[in-house]
């Protein structure tokens, strides 16, 4: 699968600009080339990632969000990038409309472009703190993997899958420093990407019905989780579950031993008598105000309330049915008929269902206007599409 490959049909006269570039190859390379190279109209399915993981764990958008955006927008696009330079020759037999093959971008140059985006990519985790760096690099090298050594191979809907997840937990990591609350979100969009890249391995030959079957299935699944209404409160991080003094632990009532015959029996605690206000402070040595300006942990359970508004609520249900609208269909369109034309646009519809996909998720974290601002980036991706091709 090509990264961001939406099986969006080549706008009109794509294809005339491609064959008359092709004609005289010393041409510099035009805005256009390198906009079809980089697939730009993908590009709005890359914000989502970062925006939903910095939901999942509470932060709003703030200049590292921002950063983990960026970083996420760079490392994409140099897969992109490295994706034409690896595939190259098979491009030049099987695409020659392309940047490369017709000589409108230079294969050097597409090359010098994935390194490029790379180191920038890495550079602004780097400034968004040593947590986001620490995503960003297996992220980096999962892309340059999958596009050298893995997209043929059964580990590349694995690989591209790891992918997404990973730009999920970089938002999450870059926002608060915790990437753990995100995970059950980033398995969620990891599962739907090996959906939809296993279902693209056939969408130049179509085949057999049972993938496109699978992801069809695969989107149901997702749906019933989204639709679920997440937990009221999460307890915060190092903290365990608050309990009554009267509930049992979960491993049973904690046995009592029984004293040993002869054992002396201590005699039942005094209560002692209740001290005035600061006198503990006094007997410490330290003014009263000192220890009202440092309160010792009440015994009270600390939580972090994640109860989501009703508008948050309503949203959550509107993606979460939103997601399965936009790729339901074709699944089931290509599991009945698996031709190429209905598999690519089964892929197609995979990949603009990430978006909703996307908002959903942020929504069921409570991110009510960042949810809207993910769900705004999808007519614009659509928009686009029809001026340069994401295929």
């Amino acid at each position: 699968m090509r990264p961001g490959n939406g099986g969006v049909p080549e706008p009109a006269g794509g294809r005339d600009v491609s064959q008359a570039a092709a004609t005289n190859p010393g041409a510099a390379p035009d805005l256009r080339a390198w906009a079809e190279l980089l697939r730009l109209p993908a590009l709005f399915t890359v914000p989502g990632d970062a925006l939903a993981g910095a939901a999942t764990v509470s932060a709003g958008l703030h200049s590292r969000t921002l950063l983990a955006i960026g970083s996420s927008l760079c490392l994409y696009e140099a897969g992109m990038a490295l994706n034409d330079w690896a595939d190259r020759d098979e491009d030049a037999r099987d695409r020659p409309h392309r940047p490369l093959p017709s000589g409108r971008v230079r294969p050097s140059s597409a090359l010098a472009a994935a390194c490029g985006l790379t180191a920038a990519g890495l550079a602004l985790a780097s400034r968004a703190g040593r947590p986001a760096l620490t995503v960003a690099v297996p992220l980096a090298a999962t892309v340059w993997a999958y596009d050298l050594a893995l997209k043929h191979t059964p580990a590349g809907p694995v690989a591209m899958a790891a992918a997404r997840g990973l730009d999920l937990l970089l938002g999450a990591a870059a926002s608060t420093g915790r990437a753990r609350e995100a995970v059950p979100s980033a398995a969620l969009l990891a599962t739907h990407t090996l959906a939809v890249t296993s279902v693209s391995r056939r969408e130049t030959t179509g085949g057999a019905p049972l993938v496109p079957l699978a992801a069809l299935a695969t989107t149901g699944l997702l749906t019933h989780l989204l639709a679920r209404r997440p937990r009221t409160d999460v307890h915060a991080p190092g903290t365990a579950p608050h309990r009554p003094p009267d509930t049992p632990s979960p491993g049973g009532p904690t046995p009592v031993r029984a004293p040993s015959p002869g054992a002396r029996i201590a005699p039942p605690a005094v209560a002692a008598r209740p001290r005035r206000p600061g006198a503990h402070a006094r007997l410490a040595g330290a003014h009263p105000r000192a220890v009202a300006a440092h309160p010792r942990t009440s015994g009270a359970p600390r939580t972090v309330p994640r109860l989501p508004a009703p508008a948050s609520d309503a949203l959550r249900l509107a993606f979460a049915l939103a997601y399965p609208a936009t790729a339901a269909r074709p699944y089931l369109h290509a599991a009945l008929n698996p031709s190429p034309p209905l598999t690519q646009r089964a892929v197609g519809g995979g990949i603009r269902a990430t978006i909703p996909l996307q908002a959903a998720l942020t929504a069921r974290a409570g991110g009510t206007p960042t949810a809207l601002l993910v769900a705004a980036l999808a007519p614009l991706a659509r928009r686009f599409a029809r001026k340069v091709s994401v295929t």
